[in-house]
């Protein structure tokens, strides 16, 4: 069992997506994303305007 091939991945997404539905996958991109900004934001050192 090599690497994962193209049809391998279509099929993971596939039943992600039969699994999930699209709502839950489009809110899990959209929490994932203001995470990994949170996470940055705090890395450099940059307060949050809202607690000033």
């Amino acid at each position: 069992m090599g690497s994962f091939s193209l049809w391998h991945w279509a099929l993971v997404l596939l039943v992600v997506v039969l699994v999930f539905g699209t709502r839950r996958l489009r809110n899990a991109g959209g929490d994932l994303g203001a995470a990994i900004r949170g996470f940055k934001d705090g890395v450099n050192g940059k307060d949050d305007p809202s607690q000033q």
